[in-house]
């Protein structure tokens, strides 16, 4: 269990360090929706099919969820304002890298290398808010850290669109430098200094079960793209694999005196029940963002600014349910909010799938979009707060490291699994490269059966979403403090 020394020290303002938090929140959200939409660019640019191409995202997110096991451990080794400028610091030259990417490959490389250390923002920041807050504000602050989950996907799809049409898909990446300049300094004045903890030996044996059965779990779903099914030896070996040295993993942190990740927190009724429901709900909400772009683009013909404007009504209103949500969670008990939070976002993943076809008029898919960006927002944030909530001070790094880790887990395998099926079901054999041949109108010829095939594999969202009400009416209808 970790515990923390800290200096004496001249109090800060939690709500001033929780700013300066989402200013390096931006940064890591904006160069993921930047790319969301750049895909079926980078697809024809690199002559890659989407089985492919998905990596620039997945591995991204993989890498995610590989680093975020450390992250409590590396908090303790090296202190969480130390850890915090590292990390940009190696998001920026990661992001430089990936700007002068020459084939897809390298692209795939550099990006994981952003989101190794892109991983580690959210859980250290997470931890340097709870330390600097009480539980009586951590609605509150919380949902203030979300802010940046509000910028990221309104300007990041604008500003790729802007930058795939006019300038080049390399501006993606490089508009990361100067933001990562501008953290830092914000950061390093007033993000308060914390000393390192005693010496701790990391569990190696975790990190060497729980990183590559994460890696074989998505790779298998990926596959199973390519192989057309779950049934060949290259899909199944990988995929069980993978399951068994997750396995492992959760066995070793249970009975281990210092795991890599301390699992226990789970013990926690409300703790364990919030964690089941955020790898449903992040799987089907964040694992669909590949899409809707792609639908823009291939279904609609549009530039891939418009595909990004086209976007900003599920951005907008996700961030501004975020920060109702966040201060409702504070005064609701969880039991009570989150349940009408996700039927909002199962309502509007239906509306949107009914409708979805190739010319449904703009306005009646924004309404829908609305509902979903405001349900999403209005249960991701509220829904980590209610896990953290009943944490002591010592758990909380381990509980922000697996709440994190659950999280980008989900998304990298809801996005593999939308990618497959959407390749799976795409009207033409080539898939996007095959399109990215076509003239324009064998596309519009094309564009009744391509809109089938999003509409289908948009199915797995509202699915998904659904199965996420059964945990959230499991928790507390009263309010509990901890």
């Amino acid at each position: 269990m970790i515990t923390t020394v800290e200096p004496a020290t001249t109090p800060r303002d939690p709500m001033r360090i929780a700013l300066v938090l989402v200013v390096g929140m931006i940064m890591a959200t904006l160069d993921q929706t930047i790319v969301n939409v750049a895909i079926n660019k980078l697809s024809d640019e690199f002559d890659a099919g989407l089985g492919t191409i998905q990596w620039v995202v997945t591995g991204y997110s993989l890498a995610l969820g590989a680093v975020v096991p450390t992250s409590a451990w590396l908090v303790g080794r090296f202190g969480a304002k130390r850890l915090y400028l590292a990390a940009i610091t190696a998001f920026a030259l990661g992001s430089a890298l990936a700007g002068f990417a020459w084939n897809v490959e390298s692209l795939i490389a550099f990006r994981v290398i952003q989101g190794a250390s892109g991983g580690l923002l959210m859980p250290v920041a997470m931890v340097i808010l709870l330390r600097a807050a009480g539980p009586d504000r951590l609605g509150r602050l919380m949902s203030t850290l979300g802010l940046a989950i509000l910028v990221g996907p309104l300007l990041g799809p604008v500003i790729g669109g802007y930058f795939v049409d006019e300038l080049s898909w390399r501006w993606m990446f490089f508009i990361n430098l100067p933001l990562g300049v501008l953290v830092l300094v914000l950061a390093s004045r007033v993000v308060p200094d914390d000393a390192p903890e005693p010496p701790r030996a990391l569990d190696w044996r975790g990190l060497l079960l729980m990183s590559p059965g994460l890696a074989l779990v998505i790779y298998g779903v990926s596959a199973a793209g390519e192989s057309a099914g779950f049934a060949t030896p290259s899909v199944l070996v990988p995929l069980l694999v993978g399951a068994g040295l997750i396995a492992a993993f959760v066995r070793r942190s249970l009975t281990t005196a210092t795991p890599l990740v301390d699992l226990r927190v789970l013990r926690h009724r409300t703790t364990g029940i919030c964690a089941v429901l955020l790898a449903v709900f992040a799987s089907g909400y964040f694992g669909s963002m590949l899409l809707l772009p792609l639908y823009f683009q291939v279904v609609r013909g549009e530039s891939a600014l418009m595909a990004g404007a086209l976007g900003i009504p599920v951005a907008l209103a996700s961030g501004i349910a975020m920060q109702v949500g966040g201060r409702l969670i504070d005064r609701v008990p969880p039991g009570r909010y989150l349940p009408v939070s996700i039927m909002m976002a199962l309502t509007g993943f239906g509306l949107f799938v009914v409708q979805l076809d190739a010319d449904t008029p703009y306005w009646a898919m924004g309404a829908a979009m609305l509902l979903m960006g405001a349900g999403g927002g209005g249960t991701m944030m509220p829904l980590i707060t209610t896990a953290t909530r009943p944490l002591s001070r010592e758990q909380q790094p381990a509980g922000s490291t697996v709440l994190n880790m659950i999280s980008t887990t989900s998304t990298a395998i809801g996005t593999a699994v939308a990618s497959v099926t959407l390749g799976a079901l795409l009207p033409v054999a080539g898939g996007l490269q095959a399109l990215h041949a076509m003239g324009s109108q064998q596309r519009a010829d094309l564009a009744p059966a391509l809109a089938e095939a999003f509409q289908h594999t948009y199915l797995i969202v509202p699915a998904l979403i659904a199965l996420a009400l059964v945990p959230a009416l499991l928790l507390p209808r009263r309010r509990v403090t901890g």
